[in-house]
């Protein structure tokens, strides 16, 4: 017998004026002191100040310290602050480095298990500190997920924490802490969304739930993404963008990701390329390789990205979603290959090994793929596409 499992966050807040409730859910939480998990960036732009304005009844400090693809040893010097202070409850503000920096910190600090017995399923122990997540990109999903992902740079792997301790008290989701994003974070976000609907909804751990939430993700994502990146300033496209992104990440947090985000692993712990431009780039090539085993769904893809199927066999209809898939990055400027990115060609056996490992991910793929079909996907992403690669390198 199937039984489906529906996890997320404990309290959900959506719309423009939804940052106007914080101080409301700081009280409910009964806490008095907060330390907000953000980075240098989003202080320096003002929306950790915007923050601030709607908790001045409380004793709120800022940890700043986050980097991109946060490393392992980050979450320790965050314990620390918040061992210093004693704080009561953590507010996270940012993209997913700060939401899962947050999520990982709040737990260490409960548990006596250090963070290396804790990466796996079912592993952490005890409750966290109460975390409010608030999403400053429209991409991740980690506000409404019971995973937390970093990376370890000893390894050159990325490894996750999946439990439902890490699952906020509250997410505030709010198209106007968007507005500051850069171009470049819209697009790699935005395909990183787009890529956790698609793998939710192609899982072999899909429900009916998850299934009306992913669709509904690409819908809005492939129509949306391009205006907001065209035009960071369009209110309406970076609602359609949280939303969407919100919706896929409830998918992806009950139906698992699969291939894809397996194989962009070793990309980020490697080369510390951006999750989401790893996700982007390998998706075209992994969705190739899972074409046979869910043609319909695939079709059903297609027809959410707005392709007309009625002429189209289901095989044509799923060949037109993986190219609008890539049309889609090509509209956001994300480079195609991974010799866009200086990757040397003779790694790739290697990454193919690491990605293998990631069971977790593997087990939800729809198609069963041995280290050498990994191998040919990433040859695959190597050999098309590099006609920009001095730019792309520049560029990301």
């Amino acid at each position: 017998m199937f039984i489906s499992e529906f996890k997320i966050a404990n309290k959900l807040l959506t719309g423009s004026d939804s940052l106007k409730q914080l101080s409301k859910e700081v009280k409910n939480l009964k806490i008095e002191s907060v330390l907000i998990i953000t980075d240098e960036i989003l202080e320096k732009a003002g929306v950790v100040e915007k923050v601030k304005r709607e908790l001045l009844e409380f004793n709120v400090c800022v940890y700043n310290r986050v980097k991109p693809e946060p490393e392992v040893g980050l979450v320790e010097d965050c314990v620390n602050e918040i061992k210093k202070g004693n704080y009561e409850g953590l507010i996270a503000v940012g993209g997913g480095s700060a939401i899962d920096i947050a999520k990982a910190a709040s737990v260490v600090y409960t548990n006596s298990s250090p963070i290396e017995e804790m990466f796996g399923v079912d592993l952490v122990k005890e409750a966290g500190l109460p975390l409010i997540a608030i999403p400053t990109t429209a991409g991740t999903g980690s506000e409404v997920t019971n995973i937390t992902i970093l990376s370890d740079k000893k390894e050159q792997l990325k490894k996750g924490i999946v439990s439902p301790h890490l699952l906020p008290k509250v997410a505030i989701v709010s198209p106007e802490m968007t507005l500051t994003c850069p171009k470049s974070v819209t697009a790699a976000s935005g395909i990183d969304a787009l890529v956790h609907a698609v793998e939710a909804y192609i899982s072999v751990n899909a429900s009916p739930i998850t299934d009306a939430l992913a669709i509904k993700a690409v819908k809005m994502i492939g129509e949306f993404l391009p205006k907001a990146y065209a035009n960071p300033y369009d209110l309406e496209a970076r609602e359609a963008m949280v939303t969407g992104s919100l919706m896929a990440g409830m998918a992806f947090g009950n139906a698992g990701v699969g291939a894809v985000h397996a194989l962009a692993y070793p990309l980020g712990g490697r080369f510390n390329i951006a999750h989401g431009v790893s996700n982007a780039v390998l998706l075209p090539y992994v969705m190739e390789w899972n074409k046979i085993s869910c043609l319909t769904k695939f079709k059903d893809l297609a027809e959410a990205l707005g392709i007309d199927t009625k002429n189209l066999t289901t095989h044509e209809a799923a060949d037109r979603a993986i190219n609008e898939m890539r049309r889609l990055s090509r509209y956001v400027e994300i480079p195609e290959s991974l010799q866009d990115f200086g990757i040397p060609e003779e790694v790739i056996p290697d990454m193919a090994i690491d990605a293998s490992k990631a069971k977790r991910l593997m087990d939800n793929n729809p198609r069963a793929l041995s280290v050498k079909d990994i191998e040919k996907i990433y040859q695959s992403a190597y050999q098309r596409g590099s006609h920009y690669a001095v730019e792309a390198k520049e560029r990301w």
